[in-house]
């Protein structure tokens, strides 16, 4: 890991850009924290960390209150690196689909997703591996956000993570299903009633497949952005009681 820049925000909160190998990734710490700060991994759809950033930002300062550092990485073919044309290709189809009000079929998300938590999940435990040597930032380990699907595999595969909060706002290939059963960290799903990018019933059929002894569901009414402050709270209090 190779930190290439650093400022220190209005709240204290130290924010470092960082490197692991070709991908980037952005470390945020509390300002008085006892070190060593437990960490939540803050996952985010594939649309590059730019985009991402203020919504990213806004998640680390509310965390970092709450005495948690926090790190993101790049997906794969988003921001800065290289395209992956098998991804476009199935950012087409589901866009073709979609704006001719067509059902998405079980090939255009399994050619949209499953690729992506493939060479996803890898990484986000290479960037833990980095993260968790350095001093200032220790376990237990949280998951909150981002493409379901990844959350949901890094649940099954990696034992250093203690609790995830999940979004269900992606598609799920059905594959997916059958790792949910596998996941046995408490999990606490959120869900927006009437996200326009979301199957719900796919989404409360993937809830009621996950393998945890203690897993919530918090359903809002509203769309895809439109989860109110409330839940956003009560994701904050699971990680409190979670890794804390």
């Amino acid at each position: 890991m190779h930190f290439t820049s650093e400022q220190r925000l209005d709240d204290g909160v130290l924010e470092r850009a960082f490197t692991l190998g070709e991908i980037p990734g952005i470390l945020w710490t509390p300002a008085s924290a006892a070190a060593p700060a437990p960490l939540i991994l803050l996952g985010h759809p594939p649309l590059g960390l730019r985009r991402m950033y203020p919504r990213l930002v806004d998640r680390a300062r509310h965390a970092a209150a709450d005495g948690f550092a926090t790190a993101t990485i790049e997906l794969p073919g988003s921001g800065d690196r290289p395209r992956w044309p098998a991804a476009e290709q199935a950012r087409a189809d589901l866009r073709r689909a979609l704006e001719a009000g067509e059902p998405v079929s079980d090939e255009i998300v399994d050619a949209l997703i499953l690729p992506l938590v493939d060479k996803a999940v890898p990484e986000w435990q290479a960037a833990l591996d980095a993260l968790l040597a350095l001093p200032e930032v220790g376990g237990p380990v949280g998951y909150s956000g981002g493409v379901i699907s990844i959350g949901t595999r890094l649940a099954v595969v990696e034992p250093r993570i203690s609790a995830a909060v999940l979004f269900a706002g992606s598609f799920v290939p059905r594959a997916m299903f059958d790792q949910a059963r596998q996941v046995t960290i408490p999990l606490h799903v959120l869900l927006q009633w009437d996200d326009e990018g979301n199957d719900r019933q796919a989404a409360l059929e993937l809830f009621d497949a996950f393998g945890s002894k203690e897993k919530t569901l918090h359903a809002n009414m509203g769309g895809h952005t439109g989860v109110p402050q409330f839940a956003g709270d009560a994701a904050a209090q699971f990680f409190a009681r979670h890794l804390k």
